[in-house]
Parts: C-alpha cells; sequence; structure tokens
C-alpha cells in the first residue's frame, strides 16, 4: 500500500512545474542506526549487547507564505526498535514535531517539540557522540516539549535566542513557564556561546520526573575552527547541583572523524564528589548515505560515582553503523 501512496503521489506531482512540485512536495527522511555495546562497572556489572541506537523516520516541509517570509514543520518519529522484531511496535515514539515561521528580517519563531536553546547552544559534547554512553551532560532540566523558541538574524556575527516551556494545570507538579535564553556569537574562526536555563519548571529534562531543584543553570562555550579541525571547551554550573568541565577536539581527515573529549563533573555536595569521562571516536563515511563508526568511554572519579561502594572505573566500547536518508 505503502509504494501505491508513493507511486499516486509521483503521478500528482507531475501534473504541476518543476518548481512548484518541488515546493509542494514534503521531504521524506530517516536512518536506521544499529550499535554493539559493551559496558563494564569494576566491581560491578557487565555486559554486551547489540541495539537500535536511534532509528526515526521523518517527514519536513515549507513553502513561501509571503515573499521573504517562508512557514514550516517538522515531524520526526523513533521507537522502532530495529533490533528487535519480536520486541518491536513499529514506531511508538515521538523525536520531534514543530511548526514555525522565519524571514531574514525576524528570524524565525517555532512552536512544539524539539532541541532546546540552552541545548544546542552550550551541550554540544555529550550531544556529539553516536553512543554516548559514558557522556556526563549538563544538569538543566526544561524539556524537549511544549516549547515556544524564537531565533534571531545574525547581527554583525550575533545571534541570540529564547525558549519559553508551557506547563498547564494538568502537568505533574502544575503549572509553570521555565524559560531559556542564549546569546552566541561568531567572528573568523570563533564561536562563543553563553546561555542560561531557569529550571523552574515541573518536568525534567525529556522526562516526568520532578526537578532536582529550581536553581538557574549557566553554561558557556567557545569553539575555535581551524580548517580540519576545531576545539571546544565548555563550563556549566548549577547552584546546589554542581559544575561540568568539558574539552573536546574533532579532526577530519578526508571520509574519517576523529575525536576526542575529557568531561569532569563536581557535584556540589559536602565531599565535592568528581566524575570524569574521556571518550574517543573515529568515524568513516562509507558513502554519503553511510557511516561506521567505533568510540570509546573511559570513566573515574571518586568511590561509589558508577554505584559501587569502593570503586571508581566504569568503561564502554561501541561499535556502530548508520544508513540514513
Amino acid at each position: 500500500m505503502k509504494k501505491t501512496l508513493l507511486a499516486s503521489a509521483i503521478a500528482a506531482a507531475t501534473a504541476f512545474s518543476g518548481a512548484a512540485a518541488a515546493a509542494e512536495m514534503p521531504t521524506v527522511y530517516g536512518n536506521i542506526q544499529y550499535a554493539l555495546i559493551y559496558d563494564d562497572v569494576k566491581g560491578g556489572d557487565n555486559g554486551i549487547n547489540h541495539r537500535d541506537n536511534g532509528s526515526t523516520l521523518g517527514v519536513s516541509h515549507d513553502h513561501e507564505i509571503a515573499p521573504g517570509i517562508t512557514g514550516f514543520f517538522k515531524l520526526e518519529l523513533e521507537g522502532i526498535n530495529a533490533d528487535d522484531k519480536a520486541a518491536s511496535n513499529g514506531i511508538d515514539s515521538l523525536d520531534e514535531a514543530y511548526i514555525g515561521v522565519k524571514g531574514d528580517s525576524f528570524g524565525q519563531v517555532w512552536v512544539g517539540s524539539d532541541d532546546s536553546t540552552y541545548e544546542r547552544a552550550i551541550d554540544t559534547i555529550a550531544n556529539f557522540y553516536e553512543a554516548a554512553d559514558g557522556s556526563i551532560g549538563g544538569s538543566y532540566d526544561t524539556g524537549e516539549g511544549d516549547l515556544i523558541q524564537y531565533a534571531s538574524p545574525s547581527f554583525g556575527g550575533l545571534t541570540v535566542g529564547a525558549a519559553v516551556q508551557v506547563n498547564g494545570d494538568g502537568t505533574t507538579g502544575g503549572k509553570s513557564y521555565p524559560y531559556q535564553l542564549a546569546a552566541i556569537y561568531a567572528v573568523d574562526n570563533l564561536e562563543l556561546a553563553v546561555a542560561m536555563d531557569s529550571n523552574d519548571g515541573t518536568t525534567g529534562y525529556s522526562s516526568t520526573t520532578a526537578d532536582v531543584n529550581n536553581e538557574n543553570t549557566y553554561g558557556l562555550r567557545a569553539t575555535y575552527s581551524m580548517g580540519d579541525m576545531s576545539l571546544t571547551g565548555e563550563y556549566q554550573t548549577r547552584k546546589d547541583v554542581g559544575d561540568l568541565y568539558g574539552i573536546q577536539g574533532v579532526y577530519a581527515l578526508g571520509a574519517n572523524q576523529f575525536a576526542l573529549s575529557y568531561e569532569m563533573a563536581v557535584a556540589d555536595d559536602a565531599a565535592d564528589t568528581e566524575q570524569n569521562t574521556v571518550t574517543l571516536q573515529a568515524l568513516h563515511n562509507v558513502s554519503d548515505n553511510m557511516y561506521v563508526y567505533v568510540e570509546g568511554y573511559l570513566g573515574g572519579g571518586d568511590d561509589g560515582v558508577y554505584g559501587v561502594a569502593d570503586e571508581s572505573e566504569a568503561s564502554v566500547a561501541a561499535l556502530g553503523a548508520v544508513y540514513y536518508f
């Protein structure tokens, strides 16, 4: 049936000019992601698993509302569980869904579920990796749903962004309007970003659990590009939660990409408990539609950070492949 629908859509499109058809037809895209993961906690559990690493199917579209003003939408679904036919219920969860308008003079405004303003501006290291099982990531709670977001055009290299999450009366914990603000300045090969998350909502990051507290999260990021190499440094902090430091280097060599990063989290507790992770990635682009990678994570820190009282070591090895269109 899907092939028949696609054929009908193509036949209908031929009734219009090429430009009109391109304007009317949505873009359909997707990917299948597989990963073989081995994880080990010293003194604790270890094992190897094969998994779907986030396969998605999506559709997007944009059209001209008026000269210089474009309307757009995106719907991306996941939860395919492509590694286990017996356990899969097909597509059973949402990744992104939003609509918006954009223009050269005012930037863009969009509403729905998407990566948040703070996440895009600051938390780039943890979101860079494919498996990301050992990454630490920032301590910000405002989720990716119920968002109204704004991104400005560039003013001499400066762009600003804002987001507010609308949590209604039926939300866990009651009504609230957590917000995020960000500013990014790009000049030559350097990009600087600063952002904050109010964290005063009632739901955790992309979940329904209660927030740790409503103290603000503040973040700084700097990225310097030198041809095929880029260096990124991050700092994030939240009162009564802790501080996060991160540094990453990425080098592209033809069809290959190599990345190395170090993340350290210092908890705001009586012992200033530390946790750290070194991450290494080697990725090879097999073609325009397929790549393979290996990633390794080596974690350390104070005793107990990985759930074993007198140990503080953990490691993860990942081998994966992605086909996308």
